[in-house]
């Protein structure tokens, strides 16, 4: 199949703008309603107001010139104009030919299906977490495992878990051999964001925390690789086995949900 050309992805992308354009009122917008409009959704100077950027350089942009965006400018557009995440990835891949930058830290609500999905494992403790395995939501056989619910929003994270609570700790009987295939997974996703600050500021955090921690991440290589805990004792000391798989929530905001199965 020849490739797309320039031009066709520019009509693509003129096309795409202007159909979410026209698909929003003012009031969606956050904007107030001035009556009766000509023309349906929003006008050219109000998404160039919305995105901070002058009219002129917004109408080229929308009539797929040939200028260059910042990451900075399509976030703000995407946020204009509404754009959920699947649409804000492909509005990157029309104007940049790549998908967004990731963002480690983020608490997004995941949909009500998802929800849904998670509660209908009954039997299965599961969980969704972000780039910086942030736990953002869970079903009630994983609240059982880590007490989810009870923990602070900060402290739901799995490598803190893991590496700095010590009474979480003492639940994994196989911590030593465990802990440094998880690290080896968390520094396989840091490369998706190296540089991003709060994925950093956890790493600095644990480092000072867990001498573990510090001197595991800074080997030069891990072989093996784990996104969930193996086997965990229950409040009674029963020594429980899991086997997990992984589950893409969402591409565009490193969303994974992971499933634990009892071996």
């Amino acid at each position: 199949m020849p490739d797309r050309s320039l031009a066709r992805t520019r009509t693509d992308l003129s096309d795409f703008l202007t159909r979410h354009r026209k698909k929003l009122t003012p009031v969606d917008a956050g904007l107030p309603s001035t009556g009766h409009r000509r023309t349906p959704g929003l006008r050219r100077e109000e998404v160039a107001a919305l995105a901070g950027v002058g009219l002129t350089w917004y109408t080229w942009f929308e009539q797929g010139r040939d200028i260059q965006v910042s990451e900075s400018f399509l976030l703000k557009l995407a946020k204009a104009l509404k754009l959920d995440d699947a649409e804000c990835g492909h509005l990157f891949l029309l104007a940049h030919r790549r998908p967004p930058p990731a963002e480690a830290y983020q608490w997004p609500s995941v949909s009500p299906l998802i929800q849904n999905l998670l509660d209908d494992l009954v039997m299965r403790p599961a969980y969704v977490a972000n780039l910086r395995w942030d736990v953002v939501a869970w079903n009630t056989a994983a609240n059982d495992l880590f007490g989810f619910a009870s923990r602070e929003q900060q402290d739901r994270n799995v490598m803190r878990l893991v590496f700095a609570d010590p009474e979480f700790r003492r639940c994994l009987p196989y911590w030593r051999d465990e802990a440094p295939k998880l690290l080896a997974q968390f520094r396989y996703d840091l490369a998706t964001a190296p540089d991003d600050p709060a994925m950093l500021a956890l790493i600095d955090e644990l480092k000072k925390l867990s001498p573990d921690f510090r001197r595991w991440s800074e080997q030069p290589s891990m072989e093996n690789y784990a996104r969930g805990i193996g086997a965990i004792l229950d409040p009674d000391g029963a020594q429980l086995g899991f086997m997990h798989e992984t589950l893409t929530v969402d591409e565009y905001r490193h969303l994974k949900m992971v499933v634990y199965f009892r071996q």
